[in-house]
């Protein structure tokens, strides 16, 4: 049994040509080595499996080639390439940075940079996962990186740039790698297909294409396992069974039965999902990028942003004819908000459930379509009817039909009878009493905050009693109603006349004592529309309040709730069984 080499290493690539995806990068590297413009640090950043150690390694091939090729590429034939190819090369070093990250190993790099080639031009030093060094390593390493020797090149290659230091980046040249297209990864699957005698179909490769999001080193992994599971012969359903992807042909049926408003064979159709393994959250974002592919196929002009197969791309066209923008819109709306919604949802299957049957009813003859497709309205129609007669509204009897009824004599007939209640008119249920917190003197949770500032305004009949008498009782119930009339802008302000109490002074004026200067100053800015309101709701036109601070015998403390409730059970103990039965509770 031979040794058997991985396709991701057997088939990495040797040169600039042949690296995929990457064709800017390479071209700049390229002209730099042919124009003998090479700086003495590099940065390579991107995702995982897109280039990054291999150009690095080509890149270092190619500087220290004794007679490169005239467009920039390594000729491999004289003694550095085939050193470099046999990997016994002196000029090529490369660290990990993940398990030697430490002062001590960038100290001994150091030491070897002293060190000239003994073969080639340049000694090449490359530094992988860089980001990994510790703060005092980057800082030993600054020193170095910014004047190094002339026969010296650094190239750091990370996938997490951000972690690296600031004085670190301004010392390199930086490449910042771009995930692989799927129609790169694809064309080069079907490559190593060909030259392993690999039967693939096309949709299977851009479906393995895809699992891999942009990373070639994954593509090729990916490609060897669903080559070992399928036997040399790899088709789209063995790819999906294996890798556990979700056919296109379950989203293709399930938008038919959207568009024909078939909301039970849509809940079918997602509990097959679900008892196959699939997630609720993988399910329905794969919806939406569904939609989203039915809205760039319905223009020739957004086409080539669809990303699939031949096949597939012709039922997308298909299907998307019979789409509406509008539905699209919606439909993408509703998958959006259901993602961002799915984590923090309890019943997580409901809400996907819910989200499905949102969507069946967009395409209904009867759905609102005010919004234009921007914001759909969060609205579920009835889904199942139920059989029977249609109820009738019973209809009022005309002037006709009652002088027919009077001239027969009071005989009519009973499909014009009004409908009457079931119940005599002395057994319906009476309405309870409605008790407030107010008048235990409790201040609900929140006070007024629906309810606009209040505006005195003079009552329209000048009938009434302008100069009535009221009592100590009415002034404080105007008080506290006028406190939890305040809007929430005053809240403050409401709590405190509701620890405060006026005292009738006279037959129209009153008093309130408070116990400091600032709360003071408060009242009095409050005053003119407190008179305004007493006198409106007491029916007194020379109502006047009055604002002082208590002496120092006097006592205005201020009760709490609870506090004022307890004296009036003192008064009262009536109150406190009252409170029990009725479970009420102080906010």
């Amino acid at each position: 049994m031979g040794n058997y080499i991985v396709s991701a290493r057997k088939y990495r690539p040797l040169t600039f040509e042949s690296v995929v995806g990457q064709k800017a990068l390479t071209t700049t590297l390229k002209n730099a080595i042919l124009s003998h413009k090479l700086a003495h640090a590099y940065l390579f950043c991107g995702p995982r499996g897109v280039g990054k150690t291999t150009c690095a390694r080509i890149f270092a091939k190619t500087i220290n080639c004794m007679s490169p090729a005239s467009n920039g590429e390594a000729c491999n034939e004289c003694e550095s390439c085939r050193a470099f190819n046999e990997q016994r090369s002196y000029n090529i070093h490369e660290l990990d940075a993940a398990s030697n990250n430490s002062i001590d190993d960038i100290r001994s790099l150091i030491e070897q940079v002293r060190i000239p080639p003994q073969i080639g031009k340049y000694k090449v030093y490359i530094i992988d996962e860089v980001h990994m060094l510790s703060s005092a390593a980057f800082n030993a390493f600054l020193k170095t990186l910014e004047e190094p020797p002339q026969h010296a090149i650094f190239i750091l290659a990370t996938t997490e740039k951000y972690k690296i230091l600031p004085t670190i980046l301004s010392r390199c040249q930086i490449y910042d790698f771009n995930r692989i297209s799927i129609s790169d990864i694809v064309e080069h699957l079907q490559y190593v297909a060909q030259q392993e005698g690999i039967h693939a179909e096309p949709e299977a490769l851009n479906v393995i294409a895809q699992k891999a999001d942009g990373g070639m080193r994954d593509a090729l992994s990916i490609f060897d396992q669903t080559a070992s599971f399928t036997g040399g012969n790899i088709q789209y359903k063995s790819v999906i069974e294996n890798l556990n992807v979700l056919d296109y042909e379950y989203y293709f049926r399930l938008t038919d039965c959207l568009l024909e408003n078939r909301v039970s064979d849509t809940l079918l159709i997602f509990n097959d999902i679900l008892n196959k393994g699939f997630d609720g959250n993988h399910f329905i974002t794969g919806l939406a990028s569904h939609f989203r592919d039915l809205l760039v196929s319905k223009d020739k002009a957004t086409l080539p942003l669809l990303e699939v197969g031949a096949s597939i791309r012709e039922r997308y066209q298909q299907q998307s004819q019979r789409c509406p923008v509008k539905f699209l819109y919606k439909a993408m709306k509703l998958c959006n908000d259901c993602d961002l919604s799915y984590k923090t949802s309890k019943n997580k299957r409901l809400l996907v459930e819910i989200t499905l049957i949102q969507l069946a009813q967009l395409a209904a003859p009867d759905a609102d379509d005010t919004s234009g497709g921007r914001s759909p309205e969060q609205v579920i129609n009835p889904i199942f009817k139920t059989s029977g007669m249609p109820e009738q509204k019973p209809q009022p009897a005309s002037s006709s039909t009652a002088s027919v009824s009077s001239q027969a004599g009071g005989r009519v007939a009973s499909s014009a009878m009004p409908r009457t209640s079931p119940l005599p008119a002395q057994e319906k249920r009476k309405k309870m009493p409605v008790i407030r917190q107010e008048d235990f003197g409790i201040l609900p949770r929140s006070v007024s905050e629906s309810k606009p500032a209040y505006v005195p305004q003079k009552p329209l009949a000048e009938a009434k009693e302008e100069n009535s008498a009221f009592s100590e009782s009415e002034l404080d119930f105007c008080w506290r109603e006028f406190a939890n009339k305040l809007p929430v802008e005053e809240k403050a302000t409401s709590a405190r006349m509701m620890n405060l109490k006026p005292c009738l002074l006279s037959e129209t004026s009153f008093e309130v004592v408070v116990d400091n200067g600032f709360v003071e100053k408060i009242m009095k800015e409050v005053a003119p529309r407190v008179q305004a309101y007493m006198r409106q709701q007491l029916h007194n036109s020379h109502v006047t309040m009055s604002v002082r601070v208590s002496a120092p015998h006097e006592n205005v403390k201020a009760y709490t709730r609870v506090e004022r409730f307890q004296m009036m059970c003192k008064k009262n103990p009536e109150l406190l069984k009252l409170k029990k039965e009725f479970g009420l509770e102080f906010y």
